[in-house]
């Protein structure tokens, strides 16, 4: 969309009323597709802070509910249809935490997710991720120092999630094995039911 296409959308009063009665509907039938779908669109319009707040609160509600569930039972998440949007939810949560300095909370976030993920790719990534959160490396730092920004072929499922980096992952998951061992000692915990 140029700015004249988001300037229509923003002042269309239609439009604005459509994506306020999605908001509604998929909040109160905790439909995390329309939730996110709705989530988009408001963010991309840049608009009320504390109705995008909000849906961002239920989605992570939602998505909280619903992997306590799959935790619970043993099970694993596929990166398909709303398990996507599962995973999704809670990585954006961590990263979240992450930005705000909490290394804690998003290493534990990370943490789950690396154990209830069924993706080999995002899996490694997230254990790259909880070497370098016990580090308290900030986010800013990891992004300049250890993300690739130069890959263009990232599939699709990955697109949400920082998985290409500057530096081989089973090399640097084999020199940091120490302290993957030892982070998942000590979060182990979250995992029983």
């Amino acid at each position: 969309m140029n700015k004249d296409e988001l300037q229509e959308a923003r002042t269309n009063p239609d439009f604005l009323k459509y994506l306020e009665e999605n908001r509604l509907k998929a909040i109160e039938e905790d439909n995390l597709a329309l939730m996110y779908e709705t989530l988009d669109s408001m963010l991309v319009l840049d608009l009320e802070e504390e109705k995008i707040n909000n849906l961002y609160q239920n989605i992570l509600k939602t998505a909280f509910n619903k992997i306590e569930k799959i935790v619970n039972e043993d099970k694993k998440l596929n990166l398909k249809d709303e398990n996507l949007l599962l995973v999704r939810a809670l990585y954006e949560h961590g990263i979240e935490k992450w930005s705000y300095d909490n290394f804690d909370g998003s290493k534990e976030i990370m943490f789950v997710l690396s154990n209830i993920v069924d993706d080999e790719l995002l899996e490694k990534a997230l254990n790259v991720l909880v070497i370098v959160l016990s580090n308290k490396m900030t986010l800013d730092e990891f992004y300049e120092a250890k993300v690739n920004h130069d890959i263009n072929d990232i599939q699709e499922e990955h697109g949400y999630f920082i998985v290409n980096f500057k530096f081989d992952v089973d090399e640097y998951l084999s020199l940091n094995e120490a302290v993957l061992k030892k982070e998942y000692e000590n979060l182990k915990h979250l995992l029983e039911a």
